[in-house]
């Protein structure tokens, strides 16, 4: 019996398997001759596409030749020839992320990421309903009236931070010390989230070993390897990659200790309460048994962790980059804020033109997230500015499934819309252009995105970078003395030139 039966499941499985690849291989066929007249690179590897050049290449540095060299739409291949569109057309970018958003879901392999790493939460929900529900229920934690009651938190974080800063300059023999930056952003980042949104005191800045920081920075913050390479190629198209092998345990062991960190403190919220209600967590504490069961506040909290520390590390360590290498800059930063002690939300926003500047210019120039990903969720019509190059057509019909990225480096570094020095870090821009009554370039800032599904922890992060830097700058002076490239982990962090993880050794001293 069992001798009948293997050899016919065997081949049913392989019937299967022959279905699935020739129906495969039809789609591909089918949007690449659809997407024909959109130019791009010819293919240099059919079994991975540009994915090899891309990854070991400056990050975002072929997707600005392509552009230069093709225009405002740019069509590649990734693993297995799936097409991608690369599009900085500023109509297009407003369709997708705005009237057309929900047309545009993250594509799958970001979806099963965010899944195996975090949960259900606000980063992996699709649909207009479901997105918008979730939304509500976190955005007042994060609005800038909540934040504006949280302020005194980033002031007690930032000055812990010094305070470590100054007892490693004090265990120094010379009057300056080398100190990696990117170390104490992530360390600052997380125990700001956890005293902001959650009440909860991770500890990180106490200067010893960490469980969590070292967990979430050995997920994301690896050296370029082949198994790095596999995955970033691949789940894309294979979400399921992503479940397997070193990389495979590490998503899990993250994903378990950070939902036993969060289940620990939302435990905690139900038992003391919290009276002031002004914490993330109260909120949801408060709202939860009419909308969200344990897992899914769980998952919420996750996904507030992650964010808050990558995105956080990733600006702070470029925002330190820039200063320790514009020392001018820095001496004037200096002298705008040096009355800025425990500023209020409203003085962090109104009161420092040139921390405002040099904030944007970091964000323009060092976006933590290189490019902003969707899928085509049906065959849709997207409009354009202009036509497509060798044609009149000012509309481009994407298939069904079809990847799309905004290159958010490219559109920021633009000369048609920065000018010339577009490549130069040069604070002064932005005041230049107020003072001159012109509109601000926020409209063309990427860096938090754009539309109904923008970053909702923009206030937040932008407060608590402000206060740092103010406090970083009343204590000390540094510089960076070694060459610094931009790394590609989960964000976009700086590292020696090199070198494997991110790093930014500053020489600092007190003042």
């Amino acid at each position: 019996m069992f001798a009948l039966v293997l050899p016919n499941l065997a081949l049913l499985s392989l019937g299967f398997f022959s279905m699935a690849l020739l129906k495969f291989i039809g789609h591909l066929i089918c949007v690449r001759i659809q997407l024909r007249h959109v130019p791009g690179p010819r293919i240099s590897s059919l079994i991975w596409g540009e994915e090899w050049s891309l990854y070991h290449n400056m990050p975002g540095s072929l997707q600005a030749d392509w552009h230069n060299r093709y225009g405002k739409l740019v069509r590649f291949s990734g693993a297995f020839g799936h097409q991608i569109i690369s599009i900085t057309d500023p109509r297009a970018i407003s369709f997708i992320l705005n009237e057309g958003i929900y047309s545009f879901p993250k594509p799958i392999g970001v979806r099963a990421w965010f899944k195996a790493t975090l949960g259900e939460g606000i980063l992996w929900v699709e649909g207009k309903d479901d997105h918008e529900r979730q939304r509500r229920t976190l955005a007042p934690a994060l609005s800038p009236q909540a934040v504006r009651n949280l302020t005194y938190i980033f002031h007690e974080t930032s000055t812990k931070l010094a305070s470590q800063w100054g007892k490693i300059i004090d265990e120094s023999t010379e009057d300056s010390t080398e100190i990696e930056a990117t170390h104490w952003a992530g360390r600052f980042a997380l125990d700001t989230i956890g005293r902001a949104a959650f009440s909860y005191d991770f500890g990180c800045l106490e200067g010893g070993p960490h469980s969590l920081a070292e967990t979430l920075d050995g997920l994301t913050n690896t050296e370029n390897n082949l198994s790095s390479f596999y995955i970033r190629a691949l789940f894309w198209v294979f979400p399921s990659i992503l479940r397997i092998g070193v990389k495979g345990e590490m998503i899990k062991k993250t994903k378990l200790e950070l939902g036993e960190v969060a289940s620990k403190m939302w435990q905690g919220a139900k038992e003391s309460g919290d009276a002031e209600e002004r914490t993330m967590l109260a909120m949801i504490n408060r709202d939860a048994p009419q909308r969200m069961d344990e897992e899914q506040v769980v998952s919420q909290m996750r996904t507030t962790i992650s964010a808050g520390y990558e995105t956080v590390t990733a600006v702070v360590s470029w925002l330190l980059y820039e200063l320790a290498c514009n020392p001018d800059i820095q001496e004037q930063l200096r002298e705008e804020t040096v009355t800025a002690i425990n500023s209020t939300f409203d003085k962090l926003n109104s009161k420092y033109p040139l921390l405002d500047a040099v904030l944007n210019e970091t964000l323009r120039l060092h976006p933590a997230i290189l490019e902003n990903h969707h899928e085509a969720g049906e065959t849709i019509n997207i409009p354009l500015s202009e036509p497509i190059p060798g044609t009149n057509d000012l509309h481009l019909i994407v298939p069904k499934g079809t990847l799309i990225t905004i290159p958010v480096n490219v559109l920021q570094t633009d000369p048609s819309i920065w000018g010339p020095d577009a490549h130069l870090f040069r604070p002064e821009r932005w005041i230049e252009r107020k003072q001159e009554g012109l509109r601000p370039y926020g409209r063309e800032i990427f860096a938090f995105s754009k539309g109904p599904r923008s970053c909702i922890g923009k206030a937040f992060a932008i407060a608590e970078i402000k206060v740092l830097t103010i406090t970083i700058l009343r204590h000390f002076s540094f510089t960076c003395p070694y060459k610094i490239e931009p790394f590609q982990s989960f964000v976009i962090r700086p590292r020696v030139k090199g070198q494997g993880p991110s790093s930014l050794p500053l020489i600092v001293r007190r003042i």
